[in-house]
């Protein structure tokens, strides 16, 4: 069983986007969750001096033996400046991925 979720959400003046998926996958007792999440954030710059935010990336994985589970994070945060027509804009945006492995109970998958 493979189960697919995908999501687009823009806001109205397209300044900020927001890309979602999540997908499960059931096969030989084992289910895999995968999200992916993607915002971008677009601000017009009109000052000289900015303060851009730190990059950032977070790693976590976990195995746990006795619930018989894994599960990796992975989030980076950045920005870039990009210009258009003599305009300076700054672009945030932030990735996420996260992944579940869950071992499926016998008694379940009959």
């Amino acid at each position: 069983m493979r189960d697919l979720v995908f999501k687009n959400l823009t806001s109205s003046d397209k300044k900020r986007k927001i890309l979602s998926s999540s997908e499960i996958l059931e096969k030989e007792g084992l289910r895999s969750t995968i999200r992916r999440h993607f915002a971008c954030i677009v601000r017009e710059i009109k000052e000289k001096q900015v303060k851009r935010p730190l990059p950032s990336l977070q790693i976590i994985k976990e195995r746990n033996n006795k619930e018989q589970r894994e599960r990796f994070f992975c989030r980076i945060k950045g920005s870039v400046y990009a210009i258009n027509n003599d305009r300076v804009y700054l672009i945030l945006f932030m990735h996420s991925l996260r992944i579940d492995f869950t071992v499926i109970p016998e008694h379940a998958l009959k």
